[in-house]
């Protein structure tokens, strides 16, 4: 199921469709064409909005659209608010450890009003908007924050947002809940459509098991002579730290470490040695919320034989004192730290 979801604001999040109408309408009538009521709107309007004005007013420069539009948007008296659904979905979301984002055609300036003034930036891990067309920067995101594909949706109410889904090789989840009628969403046919974001919810909570700690073991790994291995990853923030992975179901964890080794530098361990076992809970040095279960090793190393997979970044042998002055991740200084104390490796 989803591990990470990028929310569309206007009609998604927020209902902001009365002043987005009185201010469309405000620049219709400016240049002669009848006003539209909701359901004409609803119909007609659409992604990125500057088709929808040059098939209106052919010819008219968007720059002096936007300098009716945006006076006429701030001068409307209709309400603004969250939609009904959407402080849960994205509370439900942070318990959960599910990584959000928004990706919008709103102004940013007035996207950032809102979201100071509905209290949700807390909520987002990173937040785009101010952008015409979001094909255009759905593989930055991608690439950006590290999201899987095949564990990410889109989440939006028009047609451009499924187009953006299906551009960016991710899932595409429609709402009915804002700019476009459901018609229209229907013909470009949404991975999953949900009238509000209370059913997505409950069909995402029917198929997420309650999050439990991530059981990892990760390995100081030497090389008898006072040398130990050090690799960065961008998992932490591009610091450095130790090899190690996930505990698979019904693996022993000296087996997990073996394999993770051999997986993340091709390193064949002996002389497995436990040494703590640490709580790791939603640091922000790692790339999302987790709550890791670290259990720490020491191990030999059959070679210096290094060679990383593409988790890693770089690796470098060093003295045990040395790797102090690396920009380490807080888990494994507290391991360095506890080897030294204990003299758990023979030191140079």
């Amino acid at each position: 199921m989803f591990r990470n979801l990028i929310f569309d604001w206007s009609g998604t999040l927020v209902d902001d469709l009365g002043p987005v109408i009185d201010a469309t309408n405000a620049v219709l009538v400016r240049y002669g064409l009848d006003p539209m009521d909701r359901e004409q709107f609803r119909r007609k309007f659409r992604l990125p909005y500057r088709e929808f004005y040059e098939e209106l007013l052919p010819g008219i420069a968007l720059e002096e659209l936007e300098a009716h539009f945006r006076p006429a948007f701030d001068e409307s008296k209709a309400p603004v608010w969250v939609l009904p659904h959407a402080r849960e979905k994205l509370d439900w979301c942070k318990q959960l450890g599910i990584r959000t984002f928004v990706l919008s055609s709103m102004d940013a300036t007035v996207f950032a009003r809102q979201l100071e003034l509905f209290g949700l930036t807390e909520h987002f891990e990173a937040t785009y908007a101010g952008v015409i067309d979001k094909r255009e920067l759905i593989h930055q995101i991608l690439e950006t924050h590290h999201l899987n594909p095949t564990e990410t949706a889109f989440v939006g109410d028009m047609t451009h947002d499924i187009e953006t889904a299906r551009h960016g090789g991710i899932s595409s989840i429609a709402v009915l809940t804002g700019y476009q009628d459901p018609e229209i969403l229907a013909t470009v046919k949404p991975d999953l459509t949900v009238p509000d974001l209370s059913v997505l919810m409950k069909l995402m909570d029917r198929r997420y098991p309650p999050k439990r700690p991530i059981i990892t073991v990760g390995g100081l790994v030497h090389d008898g002579a006072g040398q130990v291995l050090m690799i960065q990853t961008h998992k932490w923030g591009d610091r450095w730290g130790i090899p190690g992975g996930k505990v698979e179901h019904g693996e022993p964890a000296e087996q997990a470490l073996r394999r993770e080794m051999r997986e993340e530098t091709g390193l064949e361990i002996s002389d497995i040695r436990f040494a703590l076992v640490q709580d790791c809970i939603n640091s922000p040095e790692f790339l999302r919320p987790e709550h890791f279960v670290l259990l720490n090793y020491t191990a030999l190393a059959t070679s210096r034989e290094v060679v990383l997979n593409e988790e890693a970044e770089h690796f470098r042998w060093l003295p045990l004192a040395d790797a102090f002055d690396l920009d380490l991740n807080e888990p494994t200084r507290v391991l360095l730290q506890d080897v030294v104390d204990n003299q758990r490796i023979p030191l140079s």
